[in-house]
């Protein structure tokens, strides 16, 4: 490869480093070109760009991005997944995928400046989605909101039924 396409190359993996909310490192070896394209799809779906790179060049942005420890896992095939937007989105999709298809291994990745190993991807894979966890923060503000309410109705509603109740016995 002539050494200006390979200073581009380097130019655009450190963009991707240094802009990236997080990064997943991956082998890939052993996956046919159908499960890589599935692959790429159902990253691309959650807003995920996956680079086949090669060590050489990916090692020289790392450094130029100041993440000198990414070195040890830039052996053998090695694809990156860059979310610029959902720090989330590559382990859990690769998380997934990997469970289905033994054949990708997830190495170790990038969160927010910080390496990151297997158990770590791990658990960032286990949350659940943004939507959700929105959903559950706003259910656990409503409740006192909602408990207030039911405490406030209460002695209206028993009011009422005895109210309820006089009226009733009268007309007897």
């Amino acid at each position: 490869m002539p050494t200006r396409e390979k200073e581009i190359i380097v130019e655009e993996l450190t963009d991707k480093f240094s802009n990236a909310k997080s990064a997943v490192l991956t082998d890939y070896c052993g996956l046919d070109v159908e499960t890589m394209t599935e692959l790429r799809a159902k990253l691309r779906e959650a807003g995920v760009d996956y680079k086949v790179v090669k060590n050489t060049l990916a090692r020289l942005a790392a450094k130029k991005a100041e993440y000198d420890e990414v070195d040890d896992y830039l052996t053998g095939p090695t694809a990156i997944a860059f979310s610029d937007e959902d720090p989330v989105a590559p382990a859990k999709v690769l998380a997934d995928f990997a469970e289905e298809h033994e054949e990708l291994e997830i190495k170790a990745g990038i969160l927010q400046g910080s390496l990151i190993g297997q158990e770590q991807l791990d658990s960032l894979a286990d949350i659940p989605p943004r939507e959700e966890l929105i959903a559950q923060v706003l259910r656990k503000m409503k409740a006192p909101v909602n408990g207030l309410v039911n405490a406030l109705n209460d002695p209206l509603k028993s009011l009422a039924h005895v109210l309820n109740a006089i009226k009733e016995e009268k007309e007897e």
